[in-house]
C-alpha cells in the first residue's frame, strides 16, 4: 500500500528517512512529503497550500493510501480525508489530533517576519523530548524550518461528514491510549469522537517518535496498512 506521510511543524520530509526505509524494508510504498513553507523555500505558503499539496499526492496514489500526519499535521491529514474521503483508505495520526472546523490551524507560538520559529526545548521538556539525547535535539532543531504564517494561522474548514466514514488510528507517543480514550471521552477531541472506527496503539517514545524509534513505529504503519 502507498503510505504517505506528513510531518509535523518545523520538519520536512526528511525527517521520515528511517521510517521509510523500513517501510519499504516491509513491502509498502512510503512518500514523504515536502510540504509548501516547510522544505521548499515559500515563506508565503497557506495551510490551503499544504492541503493543496497532501491532495495532489493522495490523487497521485495508484490506489488508495494511508495518510500519516504527526503532530500538528494530523489535522493535515484529516483534511485530506474531508475533500478525498473516498480515495483514502484510513489516517494514521502520531501524537496529536485533528483541530475543530474553523480552529486555527497551529497558532502555537509567536511569530516572527511573517514566520513561527522552533521556540527551542523549554516548551517540550518532560514527556514530549524525554528519549531525545542531547545529539537528537541539537539535530532537529539545527534543521527546524519556520512554519510560514499563513499556515500556522490558517483556519480549518471542515465540510464533508463522510469523514468519519474513514478508519483512523491514533499512534500514541507521550501520551496512553488510555488517556486519548479520557480526554475523547471528555469532548476534548470531537473529530476523533465522531469517528466510526478508531484504533490506538502505544508507542514507548517521545513526540518523535519517526527519529527515536522508526523502526518500531514502521511496523506499526505496516500492521495498520495490512489491517484495511
Amino acid at each position: 500500500m502507498d503510505i504517505l506521510l506528513i510531518a509535523g511543524l518545523w520538519l520536512d520530509a526528511s525527517a521520515w528517512d528511517d521510517v521509510v526505509t523500513a517501510l519499504e524494508e516491509l513491502d509498502h510504498r512510503p512518500v514523504a512529503l515536502t510540504l509548501p513553507g516547510q522544505g521548499d523555500g515559500a515563506v508565503s505558503a497557506t495551510l490551503d497550500d499544504q492541503v493543496a499539496a497532501v491532495l495532489a499526492a493522495v490523487d497521485a496514489a495508484p490506489g488508495k493510501p494511508m495518510v500519516v500526519g504527526h503532530s500538528a499535521a494530523c489535522t493535515l491529514a484529516w483534511l485530506a480525508a474531508d475533500a478525498r474521503p473516498e480515495r483514502i483508505a484510513k489516517v494514521a495520526l502520531i501524537g496529536g489530533f485533528p483541530s475543530a472546523d474553523g480552529q486555527p490551524y497551529a497558532d502555537f507560538f509567536e511569530t516572527k517576519d511573517g514566520v513561527m520559529p522552533f521556540p527551542g526545548w523549554g516548551p517540550f521538556e518532560g514527556p514530549d523530548s524525554v528519549d531525545l539525547d542531547a545529539e537528537a535535539r541539537s539535530r532537529i532543531a539545527s534543521a527546524a524550518i519556520p512554519v510560514p504564517e499563513g499556515v500556522a494561522k490558517g483556519t480549518v474548514r471542515l465540510e464533508d461528514e463522510r469523514r468519519f466514514d474513514v478508519p483512523m488510528l491514533l499512534v500514541c507517543p507521550e501520551f496512553t491510549a488510555a488517556q486519548a480514550r479520557g480526554w475523547i471521552d471528555a469532548g476534548d477531541v470531537p473529530e476523533v469522537a465522531r469517528t466510526r472506527q478508531v484504533d490506538f496503539v502505544d508507542i514507548d517514545s517521545g513526540h518523535w517518535p519517526m527519529t527515536t524509534r522508526p523502526v518500531e513505529l514502521a511496523r506499526l504503519l505496516a500492521a495498520a496498512a495490512t489491517d484495511v
